[in-house]
């Protein structure tokens, strides 16, 4: 062997251990994911139902995952600066878990083609964005029954974000549900224009309870819906978590999210290296949606009503959007068969039973 090729071989002979430990460092790495929130985690609420499903990936995955969060980001350009920067600090995987996020996380995703990310409530993908939803609006059926045979006003209140279709898709399947049970029900709604403000939540509450309604309900992140109800003694339907302990004697039922099975399946994607964007919306079949957290006077012939017609919901014989959909100006919307899931996301009305008319932009 000549001199050259020696001194190249004891080259890699030194080289080759530090090699090997460093490929087994970047190994045993952990997948590093980050998570945006955009209200506060607290103790209740759509964040707070994020929150946990992070904590149930990190406990089923153990030492494989790392994740960070960032809380109380708007929607915008704060939004895509968050993500942006969880992207450069070396996450592999980012989930943004709201509507407002959709536009910066595909901006940003371009920036960073070797990032995945995953979008909540949004419909728009790329090679390396992914959308997941809830169904909630099965377990909204199932809160209006409750509210049709609970109500003696036959009013009930709705505490609206924003009219969107995710937001349009809960307040119709209520109404739905509350109608099916008792026909004269009307269904009154106040817009807040803020996913969470609890001053404004809780203003709105009480003006829809002095408007008559016995039992409210909302689509925003805070418990001030519940409190409001508690305080006044009425009636409610909590939403996004449990709130019952924010409202004992209010809240009648919670619709529910549950993010931990989907979270842990997208990051153990990641790590096989079989992650591919698509667009998943789960509901009370896969448990993504939930009613629960009943309330122990609800009477018994109620609570076996809303069991009967969650069974028959996850048996696909029972959908809260099978025709004949009527708005409430009287307009057929759908005539024979079942409202699918583009016209879901095209929703842009109120069903009969609601009074008022949407906001113009």
């Amino acid at each position: 062997m000549s001199a050259k090729l020696l001194r190249k071989a004891l080259q890699w002979m030194v080289l080759a251990p530090a090699m090997a430990c460093s490929f087994t460092a970047m190994a045993d790495e952990p997948l590093k994911i980050g998570f945006v929130y955009v209200s506060p985690i607290g103790d209740a609420g759509w964040t707070w139902q994020q929150d946990l499903g992070r904590l149930e990936m990190e406990k089923a995955l153990g030492d494989k995952v790392k994740t960070q969060y960032v809380e109380d980001v708007p929607e915008g350009a704060d939004a895509e600066r968050v993500i942006r920067d969880l992207a450069q600090q070396g996450n592999k995987l980012i989930f943004t878990t709201s509507f407002g996020y959709m536009n910066p996380t595909i901006k940003v995703a371009k920036q960073f083609p070797d990032v995945k990310f995953v979008h909540s409530t949004g419909y728009k993908t790329a090679p390396n964005v992914a959308t997941t939803n809830a169904r909630f609006y099965e377990a909204r059926y199932l809160a209006g029954i409750i509210a049709g045979k609970m109500t003696k006003s036959n009013i009930a209140g709705y505490v609206g974000a924003y009219p969107i279709p995710e937001v349009l898709q809960g307040i119709n399947a209520f109404t739905r549900g509350m109608r099916s049970v008792n026909p004269k029900a009307e269904i009154r709604v106040i817009w807040v224009n803020s996913w969470f403000d609890p001053g404004k939540e809780r203003d709105a509450a009480l003006a829809l309870m002095g408007q008559g309604a016995d039992i409210v309900t909302h689509h925003t992140d805070s418990t001030a819906t519940v409190q409001a109800a508690e305080e006044k003694g009425k009636y409610a339907i909590a939403y996004h978590s449990d709130m019952s302990k924010f409202g004992p004697h209010a809240q009648l039922a919670a619709v529910t999210h549950h993010w931990g099975k989907y979270f842990t399946k997208e990051a153990q994607d990641v790590l096989d290296g079989s992650w591919k964007s698509d667009q998943t919306w789960g509901g009370l079949k896969s448990d993504m949606a939930a009613i629960e957290g009943f309330n122990a006077a609800l009477p018994e012939d109620v609570l076996k009503l809303v069991k009967e017609k969650e069974a028959e919901i996850i048996a696909g014989t029972l959908a809260p959007f099978a025709a004949p959909i009527h708005d409430n100006t009287g307009k057929v919307v759908l005539e024979s068969g079942v409202l699918d899931d583009a016209g879901l996301n095209k929703m842009n009305y109120y069903v009969q039973g609601v009074a008022g008319s949407l906001p113009t932009k």
